[in-house]
């Protein structure tokens, strides 16, 4: 039992080891170079990557409230390596931050909630592992104490989550009142036509729609991404809301299946205002953080348009997406948080003329931008093609039309970008921005990852296979 204890929670017993072991460095104070500190949190970070590919148990813990298969270490795995990129980047930011370690122990610690959260097999692990990725990640908003914009971030991130917190566990409970199960595999075939169970999965839903940034539960994103600081944006864009959407297609999927034709109209609805209210808003920031923000409110439809198949396909297509989302917006978020750490400068007008000084930076940042949009051949448009492929199997072509059109209007505002860094004349550009080694290493994974991964449908095959099991 012991063993099938450490085979099965074995990402989850990684992180726990991490974290104390920063604590233990945090109180004997006995490495005081921020330089040394960061070398050994991204080694530790990298051994918990390799440590979640190999050696996987499938099984389940604590009759059934905890289980594992090949497709939730995947979804772990993807949120580790994420998680890592982010550290390679912040290596810049945090080499002068007094607080070094507190800020990977909260990273870790909404990561192990994450972990917590995808493993769920009852509402109450789950509950317990949304809050704990929730309350550290609102910490990591204000880490920035000397600004005033940081501590606005973390109090509309808390206010927010709460609210959504709130209206989710309201749904749980009256799931709870009419099944007397918290339990998903026992609760699924006991949820059926009543009004009240009805009216428990539209709050649940609702819950899950402001975790993601759905509109219209979307307005929190953009003040709490252009609040905090970089690397917790890109945490928020990325690992936050990779977490949510597979913790959402367990739900859907497993949980709620018996209501796919509610939730398909519900989502109808979504996607539509998610991805044409993204694009439209996103043409009209400056701000880099912002413009960005509203970029992965539109990202979140094309998520739920390969989900709103409601097929095994659609699931796979969304967890591939979110494979080359990572790679693509940490490429980019890299390029942002590189110039904030050494300029403080986060406007798109800040770019113009950047190619001058900064060739490699902004080929980064071009091609990144460019697999968002879906510019072949980019990963973005194979990832693309694979969600509104899953999409389409529901016969709904004006929701494929819309979704097709949005594609074209993206291209406006990634370009508006690319034309600032390499057409648009400045009289003083970004001088040249020397990274550390960290952040040329990360900037590389992604840039690489960003222009090869669209041609491994190999690994879109994988993802399917297990998935589908």
């Amino acid at each position: 039992m012991g063993i099938d204890f450490l085979e099965i929670m074995k990402s989850e017993m990684s992180l726990m080891l991490i974290i104390f072991f920063l604590l233990f460095l945090k109180v004997w104070d006995g490495i005081r170079s921020n330089t040394t500190l960061l070398h050994i949190a991204n080694t530790l970070l990298f051994l918990n990557l390799i440590c979640g590919l190999f050696m996987n148990t499938d099984g389940a813990l604590f009759n059934g409230m905890f289980h594992t298969n090949g497709t939730i270490y995947l979804e772990k795995s993807i949120l580790n390596l994420g998680t890592f990129i982010i550290s390679l980047q912040a290596f810049d930011w945090l080499k002068d931050h007094k607080h070094l370690l507190e800020f990977y122990v909260l990273l870790l610690c909404t990561l192990l909630g994450m972990d917590f959260m995808i493993s769920s097999g009852n509402f109450l692990m789950f509950y317990l592992g949304l809050e704990l990725s929730t309350i550290p990640l609102a910490a990591l908003c204000n880490y920035d104490l000397h600004k005033v914009k940081s501590s606005e971030s973390a109090v509309k991130m808390i206010l927010s989550s709460a609210f959504a917190s709130c209206i989710l566990l309201f749904g749980i409970s009256m799931l709870y009142g009419t099944t007397g199960t918290l339990d998903f595999k026992e609760m699924a075939p006991l949820l059926g036509t009543s009004k009240l169970q009805v009216l428990a999965f539209i709050f649940a839903f609702t819950g899950f729609a402001f975790k993601l940034s759905a509109v219209p539960f979307h307005l929190w994103t953009a003040d709490v991404y252009e609040g905090a600081p970089v690397p917790v944006t890109a945490y928020l864009s990325v690992i936050s809301k990779g977490s949510i959407v597979f913790i959402f297609i367990t739900a859907m999927f497993q949980l709620f299946h018996n209501y796919d034709t509610t939730w398909y109209n519900m989502l109808y609805l979504t996607i539509l205002l998610t991805i044409t209210i993204g694009n439209i808003f996103a043409i009209r920031q400056d701000n880099i953080k912002r413009f960005l923000a509203f970029s992965s409110i539109a990202q979140v439809g094309y998520i739920l348009l390969g989900i709103s198949s409601g097929t095994a396909m659609g699931s796979s297509a969304a967890i591939f997406f979110l494979i080359v989302y990572t790679f693509s917006n940490l490429g980019a978020f890299g390029v942002v948080s590189l110039v904030s750490a050494k300029t403080g400068l986060e406007k798109v007008s800040d770019y113009k003329g950047f190619y001058t000084n900064n060739k490699f930076a902004s080929w980064v940042m071009a091609i990144c931008l460019f697999s968002l949009a879906g510019i072949p051949p980019t990963a973005g448009f194979f990832a693309k093609m694979f969600l509104v492929t899953a999409g389409a199997a529901k016969g709904n072509y004006l929701l494929i039309s819309v979704a097709v059109m949005n594609m074209v209007i993206s291209l406006f505002y990634y370009l508006k970008v690319v034309k600032a860094i390499f057409i648009d004349e400045n009289e003083k550009p970004i001088a040249k921005l020397t990274g550390s080694m960290s952040m040329r290493i990360a900037l590389a994974i992604c840039i690489i990852g960003a222009i090869t991964m669209g041609f491994a449908s190999g690994l879109f095959e994988y993802i399917n296979t297990i998935n589908g099991k």
